[in-house]
């Protein structure tokens, strides 16, 4: 779930500084891209994220690296709808123990719900919820950013409907259609592909995305469904979301950190000091979380600089110092090998000049 935001103009962090994600997506875009005769591996290396890496299981992402990859993929294929393909090439394998525990569980409700509880845990990039209504069982997506890149909340979102849907028809049944699918997005110029994949009426420009299922099959009993097995593996995810959520609460601590001390940076025999830790320790469960103090500062400071970039009003060398660099140039250095531009065309048109 998105990290609750900090005020305006306190010091803080989101969760796209934090490397948490399972690498799920990533994995069948590589595959989609392929296909495409794109190849995503200079873009995957760039981040730090080879093909060798991305083969861990242990592996995970952060919110920024995936949605630039997810950017990248886009614009080489020049496919707007790619997340419907990439969607509709997943199986529930991919999604490891959670996607075992749905095909155990007793009917495809307690499925989606169980997705749902434990949605952190699959590599999703959008947050989900669930409930009965009026019109049937509504299954919503939110993205956990309003001000995330247009494309690739397009393809968060298409990619999350139609893995929905392709996956509940491998595991409660291949005749299964929505009884609709809503999408916070103008029409696209072809609906075909949409009502093709899903197989019912797709409304388009409407406030949420959400997805309707008949209440006859929300009730479906799941093939698959062994409630000893079911309970067994729930245990199991609970686990691993405890030890997640211990991950994650380390990331934060050090993101906060850092960000309160920004223009100075703690050193890491400090945090480690502050986290009454030995450095090996702290570098130990900094690598469990599939990170390092180095790429936790950058992240923090990538983000900080976002921030005062929106600010008319500084020049390029007041958000150098605020943002720690040590003079304008090493400024452009990182937001050219963040972004690939120099921070003046990063700037809403009233900005200031590159000074």
């Amino acid at each position: 779930m998105p990290r609750p935001r900090v005020p305006d103009g306190t010091p803080g962090t989101s969760r796209s500084t934090s490397a948490t994600i399972p690498p799920n997506i990533l994995r069948y875009l590589a595959l989609v891209a392929d296909e495409y005769g794109v190849d995503l591996r200079p873009e995957l290396t760039r981040l730090g994220l080879d093909r060798s890496v991305m083969g861990s299981a242990a592996l995970r992402v952060s919110y920024r690296q995936g949605s630039a990859v997810i950017r990248h993929a886009v614009e080489l294929t020049g496919d707007a709808h790619l997340g419907l393909r990439v969607g509709a090439a997943q199986h529930l394998t991919a999604w490891g123990l959670l996607g075992f525990a749905q095909l155990a569980a007793e009917t495809l409700r307690d499925a989606v719900e169980t997705g749902v509880r434990f949605q952190n845990l699959s590599g999703a990039m959008v947050v989900w919820s669930a409930d009965v209504e009026e019109v049937g069982y509504v299954l919503r997506a939110e993205l956990p950013d309003p001000a995330l890149d247009p494309a690739v909340a397009v393809f968060l979102v298409e990619e999350g409907f139609a893995s929905v849907v392709t996956l509940t028809r491998l595991s409660a049944g291949a005749e299964f259609a929505p009884q609709s699918v809503e999408f916070a997005v103008p029409a696209p110029p072809d609906p075909d592909l949409f009502t093709g994949l899903f197989r019912c009426p797709v409304r388009f420009g409407v406030a949420e995305n959400r997805m309707v299922f008949p209440l006859v099959w929300a009730r479906r009993p799941m093939p698959g469904r062994d409630p000893v097995t079911y309970a067994a593996t729930l245990e199991l995810l609970e686990e691993a979301m405890a030890s997640r959520r211990g991950q994650q609460d380390l990331l934060e601590v050090l993101e906060i950190s850092i960000a309160q001390s920004l223009p100075d940076v703690p050193s890491f025999v400090e945090q480690a000091r502050r986290h009454t830790s030995s450095e090996r320790t702290l570098r130990r469960r900094l690598a469990e979380c599939g990170t390092t103090y180095e790429a936790v500062v950058d992240g923090v400071r990538r983000e900080r600089v976002e921030q005062l970039l929106r600010r008319p009003e500084l020049t390029m060398r007041d958000i150098a110092r605020q943002a720690g660099f040590s003079d304008v140039r090493a400024l452009r250095r990182a937001v050219r090998r963040w972004h690939g531009v120099a921070p003046h065309q990063l700037r809403a048109p009233a900005g200031r000049p590159d000074d």
